[in-house]
């Protein structure tokens, strides 16, 4: 086991002035290498770093900051392989997820590079011109969470750059040689403090989201952490894009064509073994077909091959890391007490590594912990309800509000129940479908703020209007 990347401060590789840490392969149990530890103090470095690099980079011409990322793009795919086999290595999902992912990865940062930032006319008279400009922030704060670790950090960065700010990024210390390698490469394009890196735990995180000269976080995670960033950052108003938890909801309706939607649902609620903050997590199911969707349901989760990622055929990797294993296992023992009826799956694998199969819990409802929280692993409630209303109800019965989904055949009845979810995005005969020109974010405690599209760039941007006399 050895380190294998540095830290990058103004665009300098450098040491961590911490002990390094052991990262995990969830495949086996075992650390594959390790990771470089910054300090507080290497917190200050990054930030000042990225601020002195703003004073230049934040006039740099359009033109110029979008070809800067067509040409990360171009290094992201030249790269591809290696980047793929880190994020395997690092959070367990089988290969092709993680060509997907680095795919991903690049497109959506060349679609990125393409989003013009708008000026908007408000008023062309002989009295006045008012034009209504974006003006970059200056230092974002990037912190990214272990689930998609490439690709939610190219969702960070590359519209901050395209806006012309500057980046301090923080991986998850469960994943951070992805996003090590993804900063090394932007480091080969852009000025010299414009990217910076920081990993580690011991304060980290919170010297980033208290720090006076970071002008905006953008985190995905949990929500009690969304929660704290939050009050850390009304010190200096920071601008903040929070995407917290989820616990997606879906409905099934009786018209639906289970040979269609079946197959959907389960790819949408178990993508990336359920470790998805939109994936589909409790699904509402007329009574009348209940029991033909959960044992169909059963039927595709068996079918499913699990195994270390890197193993040709696997189709279902790894839970990410030990701490999320176990909290599935206790949701799951939970239903069981209160009466489950587990049709596959429900048991941890024995020996190394972090494996749970696929799991489709029947018999249970709103009230279950495993129906309530946020289960964030391989595991799908199914719940029976005899009236629309109620079901609809249910869905919403619940803290969180990212993504929700209706799946039938009338479109027009699946829209009328679509629009009464309580979630920032409602899918139909969908679950889980993020696109770069789609804005996407939640509501109640799933966050704040969007991703993705100009509504999403603009989210990295101040407003200025620009008021010209012609009188």
């Amino acid at each position: 086991m050895q380190t294998v990347s540095t830290l990058f401060i103004n665009g300098q590789a450098v040491a961590g002035e911490r002990e390094a840490f052991p990262v995990i392969n969830p495949a086996t149990g075992e650390a594959f290498a390790e990771c470089p530890g910054a300090s507080p103090e290497q917190v200050d470095a990054a930030v000042a770093a990225a601020r002195a690099a703003f004073k230049t980079f934040q006039h740099t011409p359009d033109a110029e900051l979008q070809a800067m990322l067509h040409r990360i793009a171009d290094l992201i795919e030249a790269h591809a392989d290696e980047l793929a086999q880190l994020v395997t290595l690092e959070q367990g999902k089988p290969l092709a997820l993680a060509q997907m992912e680095v795919g991903g990865a690049i497109g959506w940062t060349r679609y990125t590079a393409d989003l013009k930032v708008p000026v908007k006319v408000i008023e062309d008279s002989e009295a006045r011109l008012a034009e209504l400009h974006h003006k970059p922030l200056g230092v974002v704060g990037s912190i990214t969470p272990w689930n998609w670790p490439l690709m939610i950090a190219v969702w960070h960065i590359m519209p901050a750059i395209r806006t012309g700010n500057t980046v301090v990024s923080k991986p998850s210390s469960f994943t951070p040689f992805s996003t090590l390698k993804l900063i090394e490469l932007i480091n080969q394009v852009v000025p010299a403090g414009v990217i910076n890196i920081v990993t580690g735990e011991g304060g980290i995180g919170r010297a980033m989201t208290s720090h006076q000269d970071i002008n905006k976080i953008v985190f995905t995670g949990s929500t009690p952490t969304g929660q704290d960033i939050m009050r850390k950052a009304a010190d200096n108003l920071k601008r903040l894009t929070l995407e917290l938890g989820g616990n997606d909801a879906g409905i099934l309706l009786q018209d639906a064509n289970l040979d269609k939607a079946l197959p959907g649902i389960f790819q949408t609620a178990f993508l990336n073994m359920g470790q998805t903050c939109a994936a589909l997590k409790r699904l509402y199911v007329h009574e009348s077909q209940y029991d033909e969707v959960c044992q169909r349901l059963a039927a595709i989760a068996k079918q499913q091959v699990v195994g270390n990622g890197l193993e040709a055929d696997v189709t279902f990797g790894p839970v990410q890391n030990k701490a999320q294993l176990d909290l599935v296992v206790e949701l799951v023992e939970d239903a069981k007490a209160q009466g489950a009826n587990v049709l596959c799956g429900g048991e941890a694998q024995p020996g190394n590594g972090y494996f749970y199969p696929p799991t489709i819990v029947a018999g249970v409802s709103n009230g279950v912990r495993l129906v309530d929280e946020e289960q964030f692993g391989p595991v799908l409630p199914v719940i029976p309800y005899s009236d629309l209303e109620d079901a609809i109800a249910m869905a919403n019965d619940n803290v969180n509000g990212l993504g929700g989904s209706v799946w039938g055949s009338d479109i027009e009845k699946a829209r009328s129940v679509a629009t009464r979810l309580e979630s920032g995005t409602a899918w139909i005969n969908n679950h889980a479908e993020v696109l770069p020109h789609c804005p996407f974010g939640g509501c109640k405690m799933s966050g704040f703020g969007v991703e993705f599209g100009e509504e999403g760039l603009l989210e990295y941007t101040q407003p200025q209007l620009l008021s010209i006399s012609r009188g």
